[in-house]
């Protein structure tokens, strides 16, 4: 999350050394322990308050509220009807992973939602003068089939945008990816190099 630019934030209801120690193993520093219900909502109230945009990520009876009230609620499949109900995202496999592939993948969609409308706004900014007969206005007669020919760049440019659309389908999110591995090569005359005894 980090790596990312979040702040992640640790809010239980789990007593002091349980939330401390998960909190240790999955690298959180801001961790919060005993909290009721409305401690959750009231702190994700408090961040709003500082401007800062709030993802709650919660999967029980007691998280609904502040799913609610937080900008993006994210709910563990595995959870209550209630909070699968009260959130936004829901997140299918109950792996902390998928918190911030979650986050990846609605940037590479913004991202995406960008390049398209740049692609939308080119082609409109140039073809539509031209369909509309410009080029005819201006006195080059030769081109009066343009506004034809623009018609036609119309289907190439929702092809292209479509193209654009469907790389999300092949998009992996960096938390998620399988780690490198590499391959340490045998030692000469180690088992299984081929050389002779």
């Amino acid at each position: 999350m980090k790596a990312l630019g979040v702040e992640p934030v640790m809010i239980t209801g789990d007593n002091r050394e349980t939330a401390l120690a998960v909190g240790r193993e999955v690298g959180i520093e801001d961790v919060r322990y005993s909290a009721l219900p409305k401690d959750k909502i009231d702190a994700v109230k408090q961040m709003q308050v500082e401007q800062r945009t709030v993802a709650m990520v919660g999967d029980g009876i007691n998280d609904a509220p502040a799913l609610t009230q937080a900008n993006v609620g994210m709910a563990v499949g595995s959870g209550t009807d209630i909070a699968i109900g009260a959130a936004d995202v829901v997140l299918m496999n109950p792996d902390l992973r998928n918190v911030p592939a979650t986050f990846e993948i609605g940037r590479a969609v913004v991202r995406n939602i960008h390049q398209n409308l740049f692609l939308a706004l080119i082609y409109n900014s140039v073809c539509i003068p031209i369909a509309a007969g410009l080029l005819t206005v201006l006195g080059l007669g030769e081109f009066d089939h343009m506004p034809m020919l623009a018609a036609a760049a119309m289907a190439c440019s929702s092809l292209s945008v479509t193209a654009n659309a469907l790389r999300l389908g092949r998009f992996v999110p960096k938390s998620l990816r399988e780690p490198e591995r590499t391959e340490v090569p045998p030692s000469e005359g180690s088992p299984g190099t081929g050389t002779p005894a």
